[in-house]
């Protein structure tokens, strides 16, 4: 697997003036490589592996996996500075990451299904959708446009599922039955291996795929979001 996936480079970040640090300090630094965007976790080599999710084209992806997954996914891109607007039918499993970032007030919103407002994203203020509506989300009123993102959730593979895998530019795949496993495999034309692999895969393991390239994550919460949201796990 190629590291950085491909999926996708952020915006050049702002240019400031130059800074120096003494040869004797760069061991210090800890520092992860890749593009910009949020970290989703680490690759097999055990490197960032980064999600280009603040984009100025639109941009679409699907996580068939556990809510665990894009609560993490939420919280980060929380945390680049990016608002995050969750439409949801289980508004009492987001209450209290609400809760612990002010309320909503601190760049994460969570509405009805079908209650999600313009949100206005621009290059200063991202924006990142994420569609939490069970098995067969209803098409969405806010969709994926310039600086705004649209992650969807399907927690098992549904029959709207290929229409939406065939519209998202990245799709990520969680621990599913060997079923769907086969069926994900004909739809994303993935190889014998990893179709057979699907169904074995660890909590906190997603197999992310774009156009031309595939790679294995896995999620590693640090203490805060395990306080937070518990330990990796693929059921809610």
């Amino acid at each position: 697997m190629r590291h950085g996936l491909g999926l996708g480079r952020g915006p050049a970040g702002p240019r400031t003036g130059r800074h120096s640090l003494p040869a004797q300090d760069l061991d210090a630094l800890c520092l992860p490589l890749g593009d910009d965007g949020v970290v989703a976790g680490v690759d097999a080599q055990g490197r960032p592996a980064v999600l280009g999710i603040n984009r100025p084209t639109p941009y679409d992806v699907v996580l068939i996996g556990g809510l665990w997954t894009a609560q993490v996914l939420a919280l980060r891109t929380a945390a680049t500075g990016a608002r995050v607007a969750v439409e949801t039918g289980r508004p009492q499993a987001w209450a209290q990451m609400v809760h612990a970032m002010g309320g909503g007030q601190n760049g994460l919103a969570v509405y009805g299904v079908g209650r999600v407002p313009p949100q206005g994203a621009s290059a200063g203020t991202p924006v990142l959708v994420v569609r939490d509506c069970g098995m067969r989300p209803p098409r969405g009123r806010v969709v994926s446009g310039p600086w705004q993102a649209v992650l969807t959730l399907l927690p098992y593979l549904s029959p709207v599922a290929p229409r939406l895998i065939r519209q998202a530019r990245l799709v990520g795949v969680q621990r599913v039955s060997p079923d769907e496993a086969a069926e994900l495999g004909r739809t994303m034309a993935l190889p014998r291996s990893e179709t057979d692999a699907l169904p074995t895969l660890h909590d906190g393991l997603t197999l992310w795929c774009a156009e031309r390239d595939r790679q294995y994550v896995m999620t590693q919460p640090t203490d805060a979001e395990i306080g937070l949201l518990g330990t990796p796990r693929r059921m809610d």
